[in-house]
């Protein structure tokens, strides 16, 4: 099951690269932009709280797909692209086991642990 998932995710990460590509912007900003989501990270700083709100806010497909199909609605290609990378680096880090966090720890996801593996108890 977890090869299935991880396939998902690699065809979720190509269909990102793909809207990309229907946009007008040149593919080094795809590249430059990719790990921008991570910056979500900064609120572990204050606390795992506010560090899991803004890092599951910029790591959440739901939103991502939002943002893509109101950046289409409205004519606004900003918010296209805002989407098409948010949708891709999810995706990436869901292919690396990295999940939206819980509030208690960054390494507490809804796959399970950072570092854990799945397979021991």
């Amino acid at each position: 099951m977890k090869t299935i998932l991880k396939l998902e995710e690699v065809a979720m990460l190509a269909l990102s690269v793909w809207m990309f590509s229907e946009l007008s912007y040149s593919w080094w900003l795809y590249l430059v932009l990719f790990f921008l989501p991570d910056a979500g990270f900064v609120g572990y700083v204050f606390s795992n709280k506010i560090g899991a709100f803004f890092y599951n806010i910029l790591h959440h497909k739901g939103i991502a797909i939002l943002l893509y199909i109101l950046g289409s609605f409205f004519a606004v290609e900003g918010l296209q692209l805002a989407g098409v990378i948010m949708f891709g680096h999810a995706s990436f880090d869901r292919i690396l086991d990295y999940g939206l966090k819980y509030n208690d720890s960054f390494h507490n996801t809804h796959l399970g642990v950072i570092g854990k593996s799945k397979d021991t108890p």
